[in-house]
């Protein structure tokens, strides 16, 4: 059978057709269960730097993915494209790349205040987790739309990729799974390293699986609602 489906692009002549949106409405004693259940998972949510080497399904990974391409985007323009890696040859030589851009950053190149800032985490350029996790996800910001050799505008990418990444790490950790949002600098070598396109620039390297069992985190304390809710 042939596919007859086109290839989808941003760019419109015509407005969307309109069409009704009346999801239904949650009871609100339900919706109060929900959204007290939704806080208190989301409060476990930890960045993990130590992996299982517990297989997991793929599945997972890409249902996690369907949930962040629902974000919204800059006139719905979608501007990500999310890269699952499972060739090893491919891990090894990113982790190798990533680990030399991280070795210049913490010689000196991310400065005394940034270097400061990260002590308390205990960070430093070994990044094991880039091929020890059962899943490497890398995420790319979609600069601008190719349309053969025309270039068309995208909007807000920055803000519609990180609200899209927001939504992966919430869908993974409400599946069981642990991520770490990896972000060497520059991330150029990424782009080489996965053939991708010159319009699509790297935005973060998601290590995805279960904690190590001998897994810890830092003892961090997150800032109170009141502390980051203005109500006027």
């Amino acid at each position: 059978m042939t596919n007859t489906t086109r290839p989808w692009s941003p760019i419109h002549s015509q407005p969307y057709t309109p069409v009704p949106y009346r999801p239904p409405r949650m009871p609100l004693l339900r919706s109060t269960h929900v959204a007290a259940a939704l806080l208190a998972r989301m409060r476990e949510r930890r960045t993990v730097r130590s992996f299982s080497p517990d297989p997991v399904p793929e599945q997972l990974v890409r249902d996690a993915v369907a949930v962040a391409a629902t974000a919204p985007s800059g006139a719905h323009q979608q501007p990500w494209t999310f890269v699952l890696v499972t060739d090893p040859g491919v891990r090894a030589r990113i982790r190798e790349a990533a680990e030399a851009e991280e070795r210049a950053a913490y010689a000196g190149r991310l400065g005394d205040e940034w270097l400061s800032a990260l002590l308390p985490l205990g960070t430093d350029s070994d990044k094991p987790h880039i091929t020890d996790a059962p899943h490497l996800l890398v995420v790319f910001e979609q600069r601008y739309y190719l349309d053969s050799e025309t270039q068309h505008k995208h909007y807000y990418v920055g803000e519609s990729v990180g609200i899209a990444v927001g939504m992966l790490l919430t869908a993974l950790h409400l599946s069981g799974l642990a991520a770490l949002t990896h972000t060497p600098s520059p991330m150029r070598f990424l782009a080489e390293a996965l053939h991708r396109p010159r319009n699509e620039k790297a935005f973060a390297v998601i290590p995805i699986g279960y904690p190590a069992d001998d897994a810890v985190v830092p003892d961090l304390v997150r800032k109170d609602l009141d502390q980051v809710l203005v109500r006027v």
